[in-house]
Formats: structure tokens, C-alpha cells, sequence
């Protein structure tokens, strides 16, 4: 056999032999290209600034308030005297019950746990509601036009935060979820047009024909008079 020959098949072993550590260093080289990406990962999630910790939490005030707000809906609709009135907070209970699922997707877009952390506005707002109710006489005018105050108050706070929350998003780059979150500001924003129509052209007009209750009057009395008469002491 030719000595070419033979060097030849000797150079193609050893060539061949060689391969797989080429493949092992690729491999290895892969394996560290994607900790390192892990960690690069990991490093830009700790850097998360101020303004998005105080964006989620905003979110997570604001569900809970929603959460909340379904709840006092309903016992504003049972409350309330005129039907055109019971509907219009059936409605609002309906798009609050979206609203919240529409926080849900931006909780999941944002990779943040849902989890509400309590209002204390909104805490505040549903309990003058409550206390409108027991202040007022039922079946009267006078009810449904303390009803509608205490929604409309329910309104401008969450107008004014949705109103936020989109610049914020906007702010921070998340055009998705500020898109979302603009659909429910302008749905808050119908719904405070609707009670103002209510109120105006139906429940405050016969709300001032109601005489006020003359128990009640007499009790306002009967407090001035020992008001005036503590002060002469």
C-alpha cells in the first residue's frame, strides 16, 4: 500500500476524533450564553423603578375597590325607590364585574399576582352610601337623590384614578395596558353622565316637591335648642 495512503486515513482519524470537542465547547458555550441571559433577566426585574412599584400598587388598591364596589351596588339597588334607578346600578354592577376582569389581563400582562390590597377611599365612599340609606326615608325621592350623590362620589374617585393609572401606564411603556384601562375610565365616565341625567330630569325635581319629615324637624330643633342652652352655661 502506498505510504500516501496511509498518512492520508491517518490525518482523516484524527481529524474526526477531534470534532466532538469542537461540539462539547459549542454546547458548553450555549449552556453559559443562556445563565447569563437568566441572569441578565432576573437583574432587569429587580431593577424595577419607584413609579411601576406605585403603579401596581394603584392596581391592586383599585381592584379591590371594584371587588368591593360590587358588593355596595347591590345594596344601593335594593335601597333604591324609582326603577329607572334600580337599573342604572344593575348596569353599574354588571361593568364593575368587567372592569375587574379587565384588571385581571393587566395583572397577567404585567406577570403580577392579582391580589387586592384595600381601599381605604372606597371603604370610606360605600359607607357614607350606607349611612345615606339609613338617613333618608324609604320609598321617597329624597333617597334616590342621596343615592345617586353617593355613586356619583363612588365615580369622580374612580375617574380620577383610572384617569391616572393610563398616564402612568402610558409613562412606563405599557400602551396595551393603558389601552385597557382607558376603555373602563371612559365607561366610569358614561355612567356619572347617566346619573347626572337621572337626577336631573327625573328624581331631584320630584325629590323638592317631598315635604321633609317633621320628626326629624323636630329633633333638629330640639338639638339647637341644647346646643344654645350648653353655650349659656
Amino acid at each position: 500500500m502506498p505510504r500516501g495512503t496511509t498518512a492520508t486515513k491517518k490525518a482523516a482519524s484524527t481529524k474526526k476524533s477531534a470534532q466532538p470537542k469542537v461540539s462539547d465547547a459549542k454546547k458548553s458555550a450555549s449552556k453559559s450564553a443562556g445563565r447569563n441571559n437568566s441572569n441578565k433577566a432576573v437583574a432587569e426585574k429587580e431593577k424595577t423603578s419607584a413609579l411601576e412599584k406605585l403603579f401596581i400598587a394603584m392596581l391592586k388598591d383599585i381592584l379591590w375597590a371594584e371587588q368591593h364596589l360590587v358588593e355596595a351596588l347591590t345594596k344601593m339597588q335594593q335601597a333604591a325607590t324609582t326603577e329607572v334607578l334600580q337599573e342604572a346600578f344593575e348596569d353599574h354592577k354588571y361593568a364593575t364585574q368587567k372592569h375587574i376582569s379587565r384588571l385581571e389581563k393587566v395583572f397577567s400582562l404585567l406577570g403580577e399576582e392579582a391580589k387586592p390590597q384595600k381601599c381605604d377611599a372606597m371603604e370610606g365612599l360605600t359607607k357614607e352610601a350606607d349611612a345615606m340609606i339609613e338617613e333618608t326615608e324609604e320609598g321617597s325621592m329624597t333617597r334616590d337623590a342621596a343615592l345617586i350623590i353617593a355613586a356619583q362620589k363612588v365615580e369622580h374617585y374612580e375617574i380620577a384614578t383610572y384617569g391616572s393609572l393610563v398616564q402612568v401606564a402610558l409613562t412606563l411603556g405599557y400602551g396595551q395596558v393603558a389601552s385597557i384601562l382607558d376603555k373602563t375610565l371612559l365607561e366610569e365616565e358614561e355612567t356619572d353622565s347617566l346619573l347626572t341625567e337621572i337626577a336631573e330630569s327625573e328624581i331631584n325635581p320630584m325629590a323638592d316637591e317631598e315635604e321633609a319629615d317633621e320628626d326629624q324637624e323636630e329633633e333638629d330643633d330640639e338639638s339647637e335648642d341644647d346646643t344654645e342652652t350648653e353655650e349659656e352655661e
